[in-house]
């Protein structure tokens, strides 16, 4: 997830594989940090990537 800085919601769920709602209930617990931009939810793609290695280490 290098190619652009923001990510919209539907773009990081397919990426990982998971619903829009699963990713949304990960950005509403604080898990998958994402940013507010007047009412439109983005997510960093360095803190995709940081989710998941945070994923390798507890497995």
């Amino acid at each position: 997830m290098d190619d652009k800085l923001l990510y919209r919601i539907p773009e990081v769920a397919r990426y990982l594989s998971l619903s829009r709602s699963k990713t949304y209930e990960l950005v509403r617990a604080g898990v998958l940090p994402s940013v507010r931009i007047d009412s439109v939810r983005r997510i960093r793609g360095a803190d995709v990537t940081a989710y998941i290695d945070s994923l390798r280490s507890v497995a």
